[in-house]
């Protein structure tokens, strides 16, 4: 069994908890092993609930759904090697639209989370609904005003409360449109927080996104989503790291070439500008300072 295989493990027993949670209050849960997006809006999937974009929009539509969801956010790209972020991460998800209320949601995470021995610190409410949802706790935890408490995703959006544990965010829930409910909560920290868990090292994120876009069915290319394979795979590169894929060993041998060629020709053309380069000699400057 490979060193992922093992701390796959514990996230998988973690998983089938949730599931056999779900499926207990006849919620059914569903699985997605891709990152690729459901529309157009994104290059890959940045939360559970973008396949369910269209049922929030659908006034006539109720019911109630949970799933574990791979999304990808390349907005954390700086932050990983912090413990905390990662770029590739699971999320555990629970839908209700225009049937659970948000104490019912409420309810329903504080219940997982002590029965997984997660229970929260602290949770934050935005202060625009700080006077109703308080009270949804009950006194069980204790609650502060956060007016970041929002959460977005085009069109959807609404205000919104957050779990904490030792310092870091776990999940949310999120009341869109007022009527229904968005809670997503990352299995990477949950697993770190229950299980033990290392974080892993800047190289273990890239190896993971990496893995999971390719998977996914991309190749690198020079736009959209094989542009940001190509960025990975050289990022992974330029830290030292290695993966064995032949698509590693293509970037690294085609950065070479590019590094070669620069190395040959800027002598003489010593003033000429990066767009020229590129435009010229297909060389990205800006890939060749990542390169180790």
């Amino acid at each position: 069994m490979s060193a992922q295989e093992v701390a796959y493990v514990p996230a998988g027993r973690l998983t089938h908890r949730f599931q056999l949670f779900c499926e207990e209050k006849g919620i059914g849960f569903t699985t997605n092993p891709s990152v690729r997006p459901f529309d157009s809006t994104t290059l890959f999937c940045t939360a559970g609930m973008q396949q369910f974009k269209p049922l929030f929009a659908d006034p006539a539509f109720t019911g109630t759904f949970a799933n574990l969801q791979p999304c990808l956010r390349l907005g954390d790209l700086d932050e990983i090697g912090d413990g905390t972020h990662r770029l590739r991460f699971d999320m555990i998800g629970l839908f209700s639209f225009r049937r659970m209320t948000v104490g019912q949601a409420i309810d329903f995470w504080l219940a997982f989370l002590d029965g997984i021995g997660a229970w929260p610190d602290h949770v934050t409410i935005h202060p625009d609904r700080m006077d109703a949802w308080s009270p949804l706790y009950r006194g069980r935890v204790p609650i502060r005003p956060d007016p970041d408490c929002t959460w977005s995703d085009g069109a959807i959006s609404g205000c919104c409360t957050e779990f904490y544990r030792d310092g870091v965010e776990i999940g949310n829930i999120v009341n869109p449109l007022g009527s229904c409910i968005d809670c997503g909560f990352g299995l990477d920290r949950l697993d770190m927080l229950v299980n033990g868990t290392p974080p892993p090292t800047p190289e273990q994120v890239l190896v993971d996104a990496i893995e999971s876009i390719i998977a996914s069915g991309y190749r690198p290319g020079g736009k959209a989503q094989g542009y940001v394979l190509r960025k990975l795979l050289r990022r992974l590169w330029a830290l030292g790291g290695t993966l064995d894929h032949p698509e590693f060993r293509a970037e690294v041998a085609r950065q070479q070439r590019l590094r070669s060629r620069y190395l040959r020709l800027k002598t003489r053309h010593p003033d000429q500008p990066p767009e020229w380069w590129f435009d010229t000699h297909g060389i990205d400057l800006a890939e060749l300072e990542d390169a180790p």
